[in-house]
């Protein structure tokens, strides 16, 4: 299996049960299959960045997006955050996440977004251009790994002059 053969579309609601079971497999338990229920709700969810990838009719990956805040006392930024990203544990380790992030990516580009954070694994996020979000001076109001938050400019100097502490859409806290 190639990662050519697979489909990178929007998600439908008729996906749902397949994407909460990608989730669920991807991370062996239910708590975020059951965060991306509850972002599609949010007011932060990006539905055109709610995006699965289907091979022989099968969704097998999903990736997520939720707008953010960076603040830095009465200055606001927006962003948008990465996560959750989930392959079917069969499919790991073959492109399909990596097919995801970069069509993902070029897509939030297209819709005018201009940076990306992501909480997630220090040595699979640099090679799509992630770098530690400390050489900003920003950071999260929760303790995590300086090098597990990075961030990424869609759009050249987009971070330059950001700093500050992200706030993540409510519905993490509850993960």
């Amino acid at each position: 299996m190639t990662s050519n053969h697979i489909l990178i579309r929007h998600e439908q609601p008729s996906d749902y049960s397949q994407i909460f079971s990608v989730h669920k497999l991807a991370f062996n338990r239910t708590d975020e299959a059951d965060l991306v229920n509850s972002l599609r709700r949010s007011d932060q969810f990006i539905p055109k960045l709610s995006l699965v990838a289907e091979l022989n009719g099968e969704i097998i990956g999903h990736i997520v997006y939720t707008k953010i805040e960076i603040h830095q006392g009465q200055e606001r930024f927006e962003s948008i955050a990465l996560a959750p990203l989930s392959v079917r544990p069969d499919f790991q380790k073959s492109g399909v996440g990596s097919k995801l992030i970069r069509t993902s990516l070029s897509l939030a580009a297209e819709l005018n977004y201009s940076s990306v954070i992501v909480l997630g694994h220090e040595h699979y996020y640099p090679k799509f251009g992630f770098i530690a979000t400390e050489r900003w001076g920003i950071k999260t109001s929760f303790d995590v790994p300086a090098s597990f938050l990075m961030g990424l400019e869609l759009q050249p100097g987009s971070l330059e002059n950001v700093s500050g502490v992200i706030t993540y859409a409510p519905e993490f806290s509850a993960v």
